[in-house]
C-alpha cells in the first residue's frame, strides 16, 4: 500500500489523511463540485473532483470513485464512514478492480447489513437480543397479532436500515397498521427493501457499544462507549467507557461482541451496539457497525490506539499487533459533535462560509473547516468534533465545558449551545439520561435556542 484514495469528505476524511502521512502514504481526496476547495482537498496530495454537489452524483457514484482511484495511481481505498462504508457491492468493486480495501470483507458487511441477518447471527453467537418477532415479519401473516404477542410499546425496524434510520416507534396497537404502511413505504423508498421485523421497546434505555478490533483470526475488543444523548434517533456527544454499567453487563456486552466478530472472521475495526436496560440491568444487541464510527475519537484518547492505523496496517496484510492483555484503559473522554445547525430555528441547518474560527487549547479536534470555507448545505451537518480526555468523569466533563466555551465561530450557527446545556445537567452528571432525553426534558430544547 502505498497511494490511499480517501472515499469520503469533511473531517473524517482530513483524519484519516493525518494517520496515513504518519504511516507514510501518499493521499487521494474525491470531491464534489461543492468541495474542490475544501480542507479535505487541500489537505491531500492529491485531490479529484468526481461529480456534482448531491451525493448521488458524487460520493455515492461508485464508477466516479473507481475511475478517479485508477487515474490517480492509487492502490487502497479507505471509504471512511457514511456514504459507501457499508456498501458491500462497491467493497467487493474496489477488490475486483485490484484495489486494497480499508475495511471487512463485502460478506460481513453483507450479513450486518441485514439486520435480521444479523440479529440471527448475534443470538448464535450468544450475544443478547430483544424480544421481537423472532424474524422478519411474514407478508402473509397477521402483522398485528405478531405485534400484540411481542407486547406495546415496541419498535417497527427495517432490516435494511441503520444509523438510526428506518426505526419508528409504536405505543398504540391502533396505530400499529399504519405505521407499518409508512416504516414499509420509507423504508422501500430508502434502502429498496421493505422487510420488517419488530422488538421490544425499552423505557428511557441507554445506547452503550463495544469497540472491536480483528485481522480475519483473532479478534479483541477495545473497550465501550456510551452514546445515550441522541436527538431523532441522531447521536450528539459520546463518552468512553460508558459510565455507570455493572460489571457483569460490561464483560457480557464485551466478550460477546468478541464472539461475533470471530464468528465471522471479522477483519478491520467494527462496532457492536446495545441496548440497556438500567431498571433491568440488561443490554441487548442492537446492530454490528462495520466501520469507523463517528466516534471513534474517544476509544483512541482512553486506549491510545490509533483505529486508524489499525485499520490500515490490517488491510495491508498485517497480523493484529495487540493482544487483549495489551489493551489498557486510561481515565474518561468525551466527544461532542460540531453541527452547522440553527437552535432558533429547530436546529434546521445553517450553510454558510465561516467567517472567523478559533478552537480551544487543550482539546482534540477533528475538524472539516478552517476560516473562510464554505459549509455546503448538501450534506451531513456536522462540522468538526471536539475531543477531551481526563483521569476521571467529572474532570473530562469540566473540561470538556471549558472547551466549549473555548470555541468562537461566526458566519454560521452551531450546537455548540446545546453542549454547554447538556453538559450542565444534573441529569447528565447522574447518568440519568437515556436516549429520548434531549427530546423529553423540560425546557431543554428551549434553554439551547
Amino acid at each position: 500500500m502505498r497511494k490511499l484514495l480517501i472515499a469520503n469528505r469533511g473531517e473524517i476524511a482530513v483524519r484519516i489523511m493525518r494517520t496515513a502521512r504518519e504511516l507514510g502514504l501518499t493521499t487521494v481526496a474525491v470531491c464534489s463540485e461543492a468541495d474542490r476547495d475544501s480542507l479535505a482537498a487541500r489537505t491531500a496530495d492529491e485531490a479529484v473532483v468526481i461529480g456534482p454537489p448531491p451525493a448521488r452524483d458524487s460520493y455515492l457514484d461508485q464508477d466516479a470513485v473507481l475511475k478517479a482511484a485508477r487515474d490517480t495511481g492509487a492502490d487502497a481505498v479507505h471509504p471512511g464512514f457514511g456514504f459507501l462504508s457499508e456498501n458491500a457491492a462497491f467493497a467487493q468493486a474496489v477488490l475486483d478492480a485490484g484495489f486494497t480495501w480499508v475495511g471487512p470483507a463485502p460478506d460481513a458487511i453483507r450479513l450486518m447489513g441485514d439486520k435480521v441477518a444479523a440479529r440471527e447471527a448475534a443470538r448464535k453467537a450468544g450475544v443478547p437480543v430483544l424480544a421481537g418477532s423472532g424474524g422478519p415479519l411474514d407478508p402473509d401473516a397477521d402483522p398485528l397479532a405478531v405485534a400484540r404477542e411481542v407486547g406495546f410499546p415496541l419498535v417497527l425496524k427495517a432490516s435494511a436500515g441503520g444509523g438510526g434510520r428506518g426505526i419508528r416507534l409504536v405505543t398504540d396497537p391502533t396505530d400499529f397498521l399504519s405505521a407499518l404502511d409508512l416504516t414499509r413505504s420509507e423504508a422501500r423508498a430508502s434502502f429498496g427493501d421493505d422487510t420488517m421485523y419488530l422488538e421490544r421497546f425499552v423505557e428511557r434505555a441507554r445506547h452503550v457499544e463495544v469497540q472491536v478490533l480483528g485481522d480475519g483470526e483473532r479478534v479483541i475488543h477495545l473497550g465501550d462507549r456510551d452514546c445515550s444523548m441522541q436527538r431523532r434517533s441522531q447521536k450528539v456527544l459520546e463518552e468512553a467507557p460508558a459510565p455507570d454499567l455493572p460489571d457483569e453487563v460490561r464483560e457480557r456486552i464485551r466478550h460477546s461482541s468478541i464472539d461475533l466478530a470471530q464468528a465471522c472472521q471479522y477483519r478491520g475495526v467494527g462496532t457492536v451496539e446495545f441496548l440497556y436496560d438500567p431498571v433491568r440491568r440488561e443490554a441487548a444487541f442492537i446492530e454490528m457497525n462495520t466501520r469507523l464510527q463517528v466516534e471513534h475519537p474517544v476509544t483512541e484518547l482512553v486506549t491510545g490506539i490509533d483505529l486508524v492505523e489499525q485499520q490500515l496496517r490490517i488491510a495491508r496484510g498485517e497480523p493484529l499487533g495487540l493482544a487483549q492483555d495489551d489493551v489498557t484503559f486510561t481515565g474518561h473522554a468525551f466527544e461532542s459533535r460540531i453541527n452547522a445547525e440553527d437552535p432558533d430555528r429547530g436546529f434546521m441547518p445553517s450553510p454558510g462560509t465561516v467567517e472567523t474560527l478559533t478552537w480551544p487549547s487543550g482539546a482534540r479536534v477533528d475538524s472539516g473547516v478552517e476560516a473562510g470555507d464554505a459549509v455546503a448545505p448538501y450534506y451531513d451537518s456536522m462540522i468538526a468534533k471536539l475531543i477531551v480526555h481526563g483521569p476521571d468523569r467529572a474532570a473530562a466533563m469540566a473540561q470538556m465545558t471549558e472547551a466549549l466555551r473555548g470555541v468562537e465561530i461566526t458566519g454560521i450557527a452551531t450546537t455548540i449551545g446545546l453542549h454547554l446545556t447538556l453538559f450542565a445537567r444534573p441529569e447528565f452528571a447522574a447518568v440519568e439520561h437515556h436516549t429520548k432525553f434531549i427530546e423529553t426534558a423540560p425546557g431543554l430544547l428551549k434553554e439551547t435556542a
